[in-house]
């Protein structure tokens, strides 16, 4: 009984310190920019809030949410607005072309919003196949059709060879907040539970195994797709029941669940056994030492859903092509707030921290 006292109260003292840290606001004082900035892990978290955040003030972008939101004569919108520079531009399960549509789209669903149309911008470089342009174009063409949007506006500008990585794309996206949405990071409370809509890691561990820069054989295929259907079923079955959502992209479902749990001053316990990881993804992940639950998706998202609606919410998501190995995989505590814990199978805890450099970079 002593020593679990004395493990309990080295245990609070951590915690404290780490809370103590996590409080403080973070303040940009990098000298040069690193591919972590753009992991979507403490890097980027300190260039957004450190220095953009900063500059461009407005309640709206101090929010962190994926769209802002904005009333246009009472019609009640939301826009966001990505980047995409993945390579290779095409990957099983997928391509650039996809990645900008069902990326761009899948913003405003988990602000609650029914993507509407997109503006796209192309940055090809010199020497970039006629063959490989209309394959993309054909792929976003596809992509938004099966997403009900349509592309209304966009740019083309071509850089010298070696500077594009074959293409870029830049999408904007416009959408119509749902009049059953009430979604906020400061709705999360204690006692929700946190669900996911199915599997991780594998668009990720897609595009690091079509480089082939490691000796593995593994069938892993990327799980970009539109998150709409399953935002719309969500609320549709538990409306205000349903508190916040985010897409699990760069950083994973553990930068998600860390962002939310900071800005929400919640904590957050996950059970490591609910969640759902393909084998192929659970051995690759392995082999290579990276933690599927900070490896990107790009057709996952988060649910936090008050505990009375959790099994409806589940039920409703598992409805949805996609997501039939939703999961409930946590819930919400006050203590300690701002930090997520897991219980891991052997049934004790670890802190789940933020991501720490790019073990994947230039994944969307």
């Amino acid at each position: 009984m002593a020593e679990q006292a004395i493990i309990s109260e080295r245990e609070e003292k951590i915690l404290g310190i780490i809370e103590t840290a996590r409080g403080k606001r973070p303040k940009f004082r990098d000298e040069r920019i690193t591919m972590a900035h753009g992991a979507g892990g403490k890097a980027t978290q300190t260039l957004i809030e450190g220095l953009f955040a900063p500059a461009f003030g407005g309640a709206t972008l101090s929010q962190m949410s994926d769209a802002g939101e904005l009333t246009v004569d009472g019609v009640e919108l939301a826009l966001t607005t990505d980047s995409y520079v993945v390579r290779p531009l095409r990957f099983p399960g997928g391509s650039i072309g996809d990645l900008a549509v069902n990326g761009t789209v899948n913003d405003l669903a988990v602000a609650g919003a029914r993507p509407l149309v997109l503006s796209l911008s192309l940055v090809l470089e010199e020497g970039l196949t006629a063959d490989e342009l209309r394959a993309e174009v054909d792929t976003i063409a596809v992509a938004a059709r099966a997403a009900e949007v349509e592309i209304v506006a966009g740019d083309t500008k071509v850089v010298e060879r070696g500077h594009a990585d074959g293409m870029y794309i830049c999408t904007t996206g416009l959408g119509r907040r749902d009049s059953r949405a009430t979604l906020a990071p400061s709705n999360i409370r204690p006692g929700d539970r946190i669900l996911l809509s199915g599997s991780i890691g594998e668009h990720g561990m897609a595009i690091m195994l079509a480089r082939g820069e490691f000796d593995l054989d593994a069938s892993i295929e990327s799980d970009t797709a539109s998150l709409w259907p399953a935002v719309d079923v969500l609320l549709g079955a538990v409306g205000p029941g349903l508190r916040s959502l985010r897409d699990a992209t760069r950083g994973g479902v553990a930068s998600v669940l860390n962002e939310l749990a900071r800005s929400s001053s919640v904590a957050m316990l996950v059970r490591e056994g609910a969640i759902p990881v393909h084998p192929a993804v659970a051995g690759a992940a392995e082999i290579l030492g990276i933690d599927p639950m900070y490896v990107a998706n790009e057709g996952k998202l988060v649910a936090f859903v008050a505990p009375e609606e959790a099994d409806s919410a589940l039920s409703a998501l598992r409805s949805v092509s996609g997501c039939e190995q939703a999961a409930e995989i946590g819930e919400v505590r006050t203590e300690p707030p701002g930090m997520v814990l897991v219980e891991t199978s052997f049934g004790g805890r670890r802190v789940m921290d933020q991501l720490v450099g790019d073990p994947l970079p230039r994944i969307c």
